[in-house]
């Protein structure tokens, strides 16, 4: 097959979901003989790469507004993508939905991975929350086929919208780190930190877990990994409430062997996503045999079933409490890192993964009339 992926900042992996599923997706389809295009966004791309892990990248240009970029860049890639000889697409983000018939116009078919609820994210407005709902609505009715990444997700689509889809998750066995050098840049000692990996916003609680964290005893320190672009009102206040706090490390993105270094190397990990279903962070943490303690919704509690520990803001389980808990009496907990690594060897195996969209486009690439 000539597949394209379209609709991610791109490879290699710099952001977070969608860019770790074209990467980690496409790097198997081309290893099992597929010719895969992934499309990048020049102001996120890697300088010079054009070929990634047996996979070509195009790189075009985007608009730089918060509001326009995935679109715009989507909109380039599908003209583009409308001029090449590919057999089916691969598009990410519901957000893209609109451009389908521009696909299908070319006899393309397209299957659609619509991600989680993007509208409930509260850094969009009205007008947002309204564009979000229309196409979860177009995905629905125009897609070949709905991609879900959560169980949580595909129920909803199926009573909001009426629209059956394949529920195919992230993976979370990455291979272990090579050394330990950015531990030794950051000051930090093997089991000696909790992690935080998110991009900052709101939903997504960076600042209310530093401030979780003043509560909670001991010198062990608190690294928070991460960044977002247009979100510089709580970028801010994460530095703010970190200053007033010296073991809250904040060294950024970091990505490739430095993320696994800080992974691999925690004591525990700590995910507080409000919105999304299979977050690739959250599995790679249960794959890497760390304890996760995770904010307490249907999402998370998908992913993590009984091997980590729920917690709240508020409360008798708040973040505080649950991590003074662990922080107290750490043998109590012993078996939720063996329990979790083997949950995400059963469940959420980049390899599985790829099997099952190898199989979903080339049932489209057969079965569609555009074909």
């Amino acid at each position: 097959m000539r597949i394209a992926i379209l609709g991610t900042r791109g490879i290699p992996a710099r952001y977070g979901g969608f860019e770790t599923l074209a990467e980690e997706l496409s790097a198997r389809l081309a290893a099992a003989g597929h010719a895969v295009t992934v499309y990048a966004r020049a102001h996120t791309a890697v300088r010079g790469v054009t070929f990634h892990r047996g996979v070509a990248v195009h790189v075009l240009p985007a608009l730089r507004f918060k509001s326009l970029e995935t679109l715009s860049h989507t909109l380039l890639s599908s003209l583009h993508a409308n001029r090449r000889r590919y057999d089916v697409i691969l598009l990410c983000n519901a957000a893209n939905a609109p451009l389908i018939p521009l696909l299908h116009a070319r006899r393309l078919p397209v299957a659609l991975n619509v991600d989680g609820l993007e509208r409930k994210r509260r850094k969009w407005g009205v007008l947002g929350r309204a564009y979000y709902r229309m196409c979860e609505r177009l995905s629905a009715r125009w897609a070949d086929e709905v991609v879900t990444d959560a169980r949580v997700i595909q129920r909803y689509y199926r009573r909001a919208w009426q629209r059956s889809s394949v529920m195919i998750p992230y993976g979370g066995d990455l291979p272990s780190p090579a050394d330990d050098d950015v531990l030794h840049r950051l000051g930090l000692s093997k089991g000696g930190y909790f992690l935080y990996v998110s991009r900052f916003e709101p939903e997504n609680n960076p600042d209310r877990v530093v401030e979780a964290y003043r509560g909670v005893p001991g010198d062990a320190q608190l690294v928070l990994v991460g960044d977002a672009p247009y979100a510089d009102e709580l970028i801010r206040r994460v530095r703010s409430l970190a200053a007033a706090d010296p073991r809250v490390v904040l060294p950024g993105s970091v990505y490739g062997e430095g993320y696994r270094q800080l992974l691999f190397n925690a004591r525990a990990y700590i995910h507080a996503t409000e919105v999304g279903g299979t977050h690739p962070a959250l599995v790679e943490a249960m794959g890497a045999g760390r304890t996760v303690l995770f904010l307490d919704n249907l999402a998370n509690r998908e992913v993590v079933g009984t091997t980590g520990l729920p917690f709240t803001f508020t409360g008798d389980r708040s973040l505080t409490t649950v991590l003074t808990a662990f922080l107290t009496s750490p043998e109590l907990f012993s078996d939720l890192a063996d329990t979790a690594r083997a949950r995400v060897m059963e469940l959420y195996r980049w390899d599985d993964v790829a099997a099952v969209y190898e199989r979903l486009l080339e049932v489209l690439c057969s079965a569609s009339p555009r074909a």
